[in-house]
């Protein structure tokens, strides 16, 4: 349906809906209906650890397998928040806060089930060296973490070379870097010509507030990430089409 605002200009009626929308309300028409797996999704979004516990206890005792309520519920309800960050809904608080929640059950289903997930792939993570600020990285390590990647968290401030050490050692599908300072954004530029000397081709994944997709399409492994809550995706992308450079930019750079 269209309408036109005060303005003037013409706007799709049920944007201006989700406009006002609360977060919870936007959640609610995400949520799935089943009877079970809906409150661990909600319990997800709201961030509340022991809600997802009790959820999924009361799922495994109507007959649901451990294992499945991983993809069957703790996905289902990182989903609904990662749909809700991407649309600007909510913010980075509300995403640790739920990363932090699905952390939680998966243990408790690791535990119930007597061992551990299957692991999608390994993935290197890091800020900058001389840069100390991290929130940007530690949303993207829990966004991989929550959607089923072994993360190797190298922390902040990380020196190129403990980068390069790294990657000869883990052998992951994808390296990380962030960088809020234009002064340490270079760094990048260094470890990319390193690994390239040492004969590896692994997708570089790029972002935070010092950078941008100009600027890290210079250099041959480079990929850009405008937002946290695409390394997942790369991720999942590497995952299932190999991890030729220039199909990750041709699907991630938007500029």
């Amino acid at each position: 349906m269209i309408d036109i605002d005060p303005s003037g200009i013409l706007v799709r009626y049920n944007v201006q809906m989700e406009k006002e929308m609360t977060p919870e309300e936007a959640a609610e028409e995400l949520y799935p209906k089943d009877s079970l797996i809906y409150p661990v999704a909600k319990a997800i979004f709201e961030g509340e650890e022991d809600d997802v516990v009790e959820g999924l206890q009361k799922a495994i005792d109507s007959g649901k397998d451990p294992m499945a309520l991983i993809n069957d519920s703790l996905m289902v309800g990182m989903g609904v928040v990662s749909k809700l960050y991407d649309d600007g809904v909510i913010f980075l608080p509300n995403v640790m806060m739920s990363a932090d929640a699905m952390l939680e059950g998966i243990e408790f289903l690791k535990q119930k089930a007597g061992k551990a997930p299957e692991v999608k792939g390994k993935v290197v993570c890091h800020v900058a060296e001389g840069d100390v600020h991290d929130i940007g990285k530690n949303i993207v390590v829990a966004l991989l973490r929550a959607n089923g990647y072994d993360v190797i968290d190298l922390g902040r401030d990380v020196p190129v070379d403990e980068v390069i050490e790294s990657v000869e050692k883990e052998s992951p599908l994808m390296l990380t870097g962030t960088a809020l300072m234009t002064t340490t954004m270079y760094a990048f530029k260094e470890i990319n010509d390193k690994l390239m000397e040492k004969g590896y081709r692994i997708p570089f994944a790029c972002g935070g507030g010092a950078v941008n997709q100009d600027f890290v399409s210079q250099y041959e492994l480079g990929v850009y990430g405008e937002e946290a809550s695409d390394a997942p995706k790369m991720a999942d992308f590497i995952k299932e089409h190999g991890d030729n450079i220039v199909k990750l930019r041709e699907k991630f750079h938007k500029h």
